[in-house]
């Protein structure tokens, strides 16, 4: 509850943020660094994604993309309290036209979570989501899909899709659960693609025989700090020298120790919105924690 308090204030300032010209690095890094102020921690990488990006885009070190006009905005927060885990996202839209695609994935996430309670099907609300959007006029993307959550595990267990499906699984009383509805336009494929050379956001996979003495410290670090959460090389950087630093991360993902989050894009390269609360199932409906 506490994380998702956090995560509910960070994301309502998150949102002023948001302006034409910013840098993505200075967005990610003061909701990261509100996250902190406000007694949580990143329960992974703020990700700023921009139009046709759907997901992991969270700025390397030295990034010097700025948010551009009229740009439909994608601002994704995970904060964790003793590793219990909030996930919230918000868009802000730069352009009125597309106004639109933020009030449809806003409705779909209200009317999925209206859909929770213990016993109900994750396939209903999947379908839920899917009317929702076909109401609006859009469309979701079939291939994301929210998840469960455990004790420093951000997606665990059963999956919430943001389409009908055939799945017979059914939602438990007290199981926590992010909803994230992922909305597109009615022309596009529905679909996202990874860009397998874009990777900002890491997290520990296996330990290994690894032969540098920097990697072994470097792996060792990343398993104590962060545990199995996602992580940033941003959040290395302070304590390594560039140089070292390099060497020592291409060996663990050469080795994969680590395994790296491709950035999500939507495969016809439309505009994607998106919306998600963390819940707590209930016996008749659920407990919304970041409200």
């Amino acid at each position: 509850m506490k994380a998702g308090r956090i995560a509910s204030e960070v994301r309502k300032e998150a949102r002023s943020l948001v302006r034409e010209g910013v840098p993505l690095l200075s967005i990610c890094e003061a909701v990261e660094k509100l996250t902190r102020e406000k007694g949580g921690a990143p329960a992974f990488p703020c990700n700023v994604c921009i139009n046709e990006i759907a997901a992991h885009y969270s700025s390397p070190p030295s990034d010097t993309s700025l948010v551009p006009r009229g740009s439909l905005v994608k601002v994704d927060i995970g904060v964790h309290v003793d590793g219990y885990i909030a996930d919230t996202a918000t868009t802000v839209c730069l352009s009125s036209e597309l106004d639109p695609m933020v009030q449809g994935v806003n409705e779909a996430l209200a009317q999925a979570l209206k859909a929770v309670a213990a016993g109900a099907r994750t396939s209903s609300i999947g379908e839920t989501i899917e009317k929702t959007m076909d109401r609006f006029g859009f469309r979701p993307i079939w291939n994301l899909s929210g998840h469960q959550m455990s004790r420093f595990i951000l997606h665990t267990g059963k999956s919430i899709p943001n389409v009908h499906s055939l799945s017979f699984e059914k939602l438990r009383e007290d199981e926590v659960y992010a909803i994230e509805p992922f909305l597109t336009l009615r022309s596009a494929k529905g679909a996202v693609i990874g860009r397998e050379r874009e990777m900002y956001i890491h997290r520990f996979q296996k330990e290994k025989r690894l032969r540098m003495t920097e990697s072994r410290r470097l792996l060792t670090e990343i398993r104590r700090d962060y545990r199995s959460l996602p992580f940033s090389r941003r959040w290395l950087s302070s304590t390594w020298s560039k140089e070292t630093l390099e060497a020592a991360f291409k060996e663990l993902v050469q080795e994969r120790c680590v395994m790296g989050y491709p950035v999500l894009v939507e495969e016809t390269s439309q505009l994607v919105s998106q919306a998600e609360h963390t819940i707590i199932v209930t016996k008749d409906g659920c407990l919304v924690t970041t409200l």
